[in-house]
């Protein structure tokens, strides 16, 4: 192996170690950190990442990667260039003080948001957003950009592509959900009143860990807290850990929640150690790590095979679903309806969801929507998509945490992760026929043994587009999806 491909992997693992603090602090930020210490939290962060930041676009990487280069022979290291150069060159356009301010801002901007919604009041969170938007442009400006200024931001999330193609998805997935959804709204509706009651917290973290455990979730190299909105973060190799929120008045919450963030952390802690630390270290994008949460909390939770399995346990756990029938049960956490909030919205209309929130970004990116008015774009679009109008800023633009951490882009990646699980799972069902049985038996290691060969294992080796024409011999399709939805729905509500 090449000296000079060695250096350049000791320097990128060593500001690496600077950015696992970031992320160690930002947990904290969101879990237990007590309330006072947020703006002087903001200034650490804003320190250590700028910090971080600035070694990584110092001249040594610039020098190490043009040294390195020569001698990168296998696809790890001839990725490791290709992606480390790229994103040196998009951070070297970004000025240090930009980056710093920009972290400053986006840290004390979480607590902002958490007031702001605790509080029901758009206009504490108002000033913080509008520093955030105009940080945002003015990064997005740095990066440059060929036809759309969403595009420099979209391609942090999800390399390779494009507003355009976004555009091109939307309209006739769009025309199949209103399809069914139609459909849905004449037919047999499950019994969602079963899922009524109060279910104690304590006893959902007992549940939330069971089943964790049984999806191969590692409590040695991660834990479960709790945190106003779920996340999954990566603090080192095996230091992965997921937080959850539950409601006593509902179950599904917590629950969904938790295998969600489940499936985040199975990927970050399938990628190999010898790739952590390095820049091809991490998910191939935003829209394939999502594709893992959406796998496992809707094509594996919301399965009957799952709660064949995991079904006494519930009832052990809560008496409460002792005398509903099974099949009774499932229907009802499948049930589609329209609702305000996203984290709680159906596989149906979730898409419906985040097409609203990629419009409104790509919108205020490029000026064309004021932070102001957000609130009001925010309820006619819910009312053009959903056919609902929030009451509240916390059920409408208040309800996500992501524009407080400025992931403007972030969102089109929850809509595309729907589109690739689908689209892996019908692989999945090709290569492991027995799939269904081996759920009902509680046997998950070999799904996961099947997702760790093909994608966890590649680290970013790969881009998306790449990557999932390698896993399923097609590029993204969202008829797979679409497809997926019919069937299981058609059962559902027996259409």
């Amino acid at each position: 192996m090449g000296e000079n491909i060695e250096k350049l992997k000791e320097h990128l693992r060593r500001i690496s170690k600077f950015e696992s603090a970031v992320s160690l602090l930002h947990w904290d930020l969101e879990t237990y950190m007590p309330k006072n210490a947020s703006n002087k939290r903001a200034e650490i962060i804003g320190e250590i990442a700028g910090y971080a930041f600035k070694e990584f676009t110092s001249e040594k990487t610039h020098e190490l990667l043009q040294k390195a280069e020569s001698e990168a022979q296998t696809i790890e290291d001839k990725a490791l260039i290709r992606v480390t150069k790229k994103e040196y060159e998009k951070s070297k356009k970004i000025p240090p003080e930009l980056f710093i301010e920009f972290q400053i801002e986006t840290s004390k901007a979480q607590k902002a948001w958490e007031n702001a919604k605790n509080e029901d009041n758009y206009k504490l969170f108002e000033p913080h957003l509008e520093k955030i938007v105009t940080l945002s442009r003015e990064i997005a400006d740095h990066l440059g950009y060929e036809e759309n200024r969403y595009d420099a931001l979209l391609d942090n999330y999800e390399p390779g592509i494009k507003t355009k193609e976004l555009l091109n998805i939307i309209p006739k997935l769009r025309n199949s959900l209103i399809n069914l959804l139609e459909k849905i709204e004449n037919a047999d509706k499950p019994k969602k009143d079963i899922l009524n009651g109060k279910f104690e917290i304590s006893k959902q973290k007992i549940l939330s860990e069971y089943i964790l455990k049984k999806l191969n979730y590692d409590f040695k190299s991660g834990r479960l807290d709790l945190s106003e909105h779920p996340f999954t973060i990566t603090i080192s190799h095996n230091d992965v850990r997921i937080t959850t929120k539950y409601d006593e008045n509902d179950i599904k919450k917590g629950l969904f929640g938790t295998i969600h963030e489940c499936g985040h952390a199975l990927y970050e802690l399938g990628i190999p150690e010898n790739l952590r630390g390095l820049p091809i270290g991490d998910g191939a994008s935003m829209g394939i790590h999502e594709s893992q949460s959406r796998f496992w909390e809707n094509i594996i939770g919301r399965s009957l095979s799952f709660w064949k399995y995991f079904y006494p346990k519930l009832t052990e756990i809560f008496p409460h679903f002792s005398n509903i029938p099974l099949k009774e049960f499932w229907r009802g956490i499948n049930t589609v309806e329209k609702s305000l909030i996203r984290v709680e919205a159906d596989e149906v209309t979730y898409n419906l969801h985040i097409m609203l929130r990629f419009e409104i970004e790509e919108s205020l990116i490029n000026d064309k929507i004021k932070v102001s008015d957000l609130p009001d774009v925010w309820n006619k679009k819910m009312e053009e998509y959903i056919g609902i109008k929030p009451n509240s800023y916390k059920d409408g633009v208040l309800q996500d945490i992501h524009w407080a951490h400025g992931t403007f882009g972030y969102f089109p990646s929850y809509m595309l992760g729907n589109l690739y699980a689908a689209q892996i799972f019908n692989t999945i069902q090709k290569d492991l026929p027995n799939i269904e049985s081996k759920i009902e038996n509680g046997e998950f290691i070999d799904i996961l043994n099947w997702l760790r060969e093909k994608i966890h294992s590649k680290g970013k080796i790969y881009e998306p587009q790449d990557l999932i024409y390698q896993v399923t011999g097609e590029r993204l399709n969202p008829n797979y999806f679409v497809d997926y939805l019919n069937s299981k729905y058609a059962k559902v509500y027996n259409l």
